[in-house]
């Protein structure tokens, strides 16, 4: 693979799955190692109305946009929550716990750790 490229990811036709919603919506990785990113990640989360991901916690941090719908994002260390809406951004920082919970219309979230975590990606093949 070349060092100087640049690449179009095309929507979730070329996304893959990852295990990071524990009820209610899907998780994909669109820019990740197997695409070929070495220092950075983009996950999107797409999340039913009231669901949630697993317990985040990334060794390096993490920054997200909440591209459509409204949620919580919960400080895992602290339990402090995050009212989110259309526009938002996070920024977690490296080792601190967090999840994401979706409104009463869903959300639509993307983002993820930089450099990425290789635990989000171990059942894939890079």
């Amino acid at each position: 693979m070349s060092e100087d490229r640049v690449q179009v990811v095309r929507g979730s036709g070329a996304a893959v799955p990852l295990p990071l919603v524990a009820s209610g919506g899907e998780a994909l990785a669109v820019v990740w190692p197997g695409v070929g990113s070495q220092h950075r990640s983009l996950h999107r989360l797409l999340l039913d109305p009231s669901g949630h991901t697993v317990d985040l916690q990334h060794p390096s941090e993490s920054v997200y946009y909440v591209r459509s719908g409204t949620a919580t994002v919960t400080d895992g260390d602290s339990g402090e929550q995050h009212p989110l809406v259309e526009g938002s951004m996070v920024h977690v920082d490296p080792s601190t716990a967090h999840r994401f919970e979706a409104g009463e219309a869903g959300a639509e979230i993307v983002g993820g750790p930089c450099p990425p975590d290789p635990s989000i990606y171990e059942s894939q093949e890079v």
